[in-house]
């Protein structure tokens, strides 16, 4: 049987803390968003929505593999 890696649970945390970090800074911002026109509040909260998503990818991989950037893998077919 597989033990389970301890890189997942860190892993989540790290997402959890990621998140929690990300919406402090925007509700921090809030005041001054808040005095944006209303399109571009749309569009600076729709960025920030996203922005978040972006250390997940090499988090993901980490998790997953041990390493940062995910592997590339070999082409296996010999035709």
């Amino acid at each position: 049987m597989i033990e389970p890696s301890w890189r997942k649970p860190v892993g989540i945390f790290l997402i959890l803390l990621i998140i929690f970090v990300w919406a402090i800074i925007v509700a921090t911002a809030s005041p001054w968003i808040g005095q944006l026109h209303m399109l571009v509040q749309a569009v600076v909260y729709t960025v920030a929505g996203i922005v978040w998503i972006l250390p997940l990818k090499p988090l993901l991989a980490w998790m997953e593999t041990g390493c940062w950037r995910p592997r590339l893998r070999k082409n296996t077919n010999t035709h």
